[in-house]
């Protein structure tokens, strides 16, 4: 039986994860990122190593993007050197970006007989790792459904959301529910702190009551301890993925009254040095606020 093959572009916190996933499920990954460490522990693992992202899908059939931003995956799809001479490849984008990027990157490679799927995921690096992503898929129901097999090894569960688009939409209102949980909880603790009650014990409670949130388990324990410097998602990541989702909805004309607040929290940490901390770091700003911060 042949071995799976998949080219993986962007070797970053998540892409570099997702990759040792499809290596541990049996893929042949092939990878491109301009960090050659990042190349390098690639190969260490059982990988190979492409020199452009044209070279990382030569004789592919598969791709998955895992890039900064959605200027990023223009580049990579639509580039001089990019994806666009493999024609019959299916694109598989983790991105989070604006959704019109995506349409309009799928729109310019179904004109070269690629298919391209806004791919987005719900989860950080240390999710990564473990398989538990969520995966919601915007684009084509025959490339959704010739990408499961890469979905079940990246993620716990995959959505067919819609057409191209949707999945970073899904992706944006994901996290403007997520980004607004982990700001409460970062500001629940702080007032804990400051009245004097045990972190630990407040967190427990939290868990237990109707104010949990799996915000709680994924960030609780490290705003209470304060350990923000192994980043699973960096704080200034956090904050681009914020002004997003204020775009995406001023573009509707709906609200985002509670998001603001929190993009106001995220600018202000990445301005005061705590943008390449993992986005727990959310309460270190409010620590600093109340004078009890304990990053320097």
């Amino acid at each position: 039986m042949p071995v799976p093959a998949i080219a993986v572009i962007g070797l970053g916190l998540m892409g570099s994860r997702m990759a040792r996933r499809l290596l541990d499920h049996g893929y042949d990954v092939r990878g491109y990122d301009p960090d050659p460490d990042r190349m390098a522990e690639l190969v260490e693992i059982g990988g190979s190593e492409a020199g452009s992202p044209a070279q990382a899908v030569a004789g592919m059939s598969l791709a998955l993007l895992s890039l900064p931003n959605s200027d990023v995956s223009k580049e990579v799809c639509l580039g001089p050197d990019g994806l666009g001479a493999r024609r019959g490849l299916c694109v598989y984008d983790a991105t989070t970006g604006r959704p019109a990027d995506a349409a309009e990157i799928g729109e310019a490679l179904l004109d070269q007989e690629i298919l391209y799927c806004d791919t987005t995921v719900s989860g950080n690096a240390e999710l990564a790792e473990q398989g538990e992503l969520v995966v919601m898929v915007g684009g084509p129901v025959a490339a959704y459904r010739t990408g499961i097999p890469v979905f079940e090894a990246i993620g716990r569960s995959h959505h067919h959301v819609g057409e191209v688009g949707a999945g970073s939409r899904m992706k944006l209102l994901v996290n403007q529910a997520l980004t607004i949980h982990r700001m409460a909880l970062a500001e629940t603790l702080v007032v804990a702190e400051i009245a004097g009650l045990d972190l630990s014990a407040t967190l427990a409670v939290l868990k237990d009551s109707l104010a949990y949130s799996k915000a709680m388990d994924v960030w609780g324990e490290r705003m209470v301890d304060g350990d923000h410097a192994r980043p699973y998602s960096r704080l200034r990541q956090n904050g681009k993925d914020t002004r997003l989702i204020v775009e995406h909805a001023g573009q509707l004309g709906a609200p985002s009254d509670l998001v603001e607040v929190v993009a106001d929290a995220l600018a202000e940490g990445e301005s005061t040095g705590l943008g390449d901390l993992d986005n727990s770091a959310i309460v270190e700003v409010l620590r600093r606020r109340a004078g009890i911060g304990r990053v320097l």
